[in-house]
């Protein structure tokens, strides 16, 4: 066989070989993660055997979201961000949904601040992704930074017109910053797109609330508790 042809021949082989190997990890990983839902203790000790056999992504990402799983949140977040900034994390794409997945667990951990750093890396990745505008908004508001959570729910409607949680979310936003009555147009938008959301009609009553209160005051109010 000439060189060549042989040379080519190899190179097929090679990315056979290669394409089965990661359509195997794909396999393993998603089985796994599936595992999470229902035993995720079983899941950590199958990531951690997997972790033996090569310390692969897919092994670390496993781990991680079941830390996530069992309670430990901040460990798995970091173990996701670590992979993201890893040299064998993968695509853009796998590595902006490492860092929402780590932003979100430090949500659960009731760390915005670490959160709203892997959203905004995860931003950096794929700045106009609605999904992770709308983290970072929920970021903002736990930091009550409600004038950005404001300018990412409005680029997350720009994008996606009746997304009823983001109409939400900037409803309790304006609610926060004392003005009710942008707020109870976004509520009104939010039960359009979804009428049964319980935490819009939870919402809807505290707009109501506010608003009598500036009813009765004659004037605008100052910002009030939402939770």
């Amino acid at each position: 066989m000439p060189l060549l042809t042989a040379a080519a021949v190899s190179l097929v082989l090679l990315q056979s070989a290669g394409e089965r190997i990661a359509a195997e990890e794909q396999a393993r990983l998603e089985a796994c993660l599936a595992k999470i839902e229902t035993d995720p203790d079983d899941a950590y000790e199958d990531g951690l055997a997997w972790l033996y056999q090569g310390n692969r992504p897919g092994a670390r990402q496993c781990t991680a979201m079941a830390l996530i799983a069992l309670g430990h949140q901040a460990e798995g977040a970091e173990r996701l961000k670590n992979l993201a900034n890893s040299t064998d994390g993968g695509t853009l794409a796998q590595r902006a949904a490492y860092l929402s997945q780590a932003g979100n667990a430090w949500i659960e951990a009731d760390d915005p601040d670490s959160a709203l750093q892997a959203f905004d890396g995860a931003l950096k990745i794929a700045p106009d992704a609605p999904e992770l505008l709308l983290d970072r908004a929920s970021a903002h508001m736990l930091l009550e930074n409600f004038d950005k959570a404001i300018e990412d729910l409005d680029a997350v409607l720009l994008r996606v017109p009746d997304h009823a949680e983001a109409y939400q979310m900037r409803g309790a936003a304006w609610l926060a910053r004392g003005d009710p009555d942008k707020a109870m147009l976004d509520v009104n938008a939010a039960l359009e797109a979804n009428p049964e959301d319980i935490n819009t009609l939870v919402l809807r009553g505290q707009v109501r609330e506010a608003l009598r209160l500036q009813a009765d005051a004659g004037g605008p109010i100052e910002r009030i508790e939402t939770d």
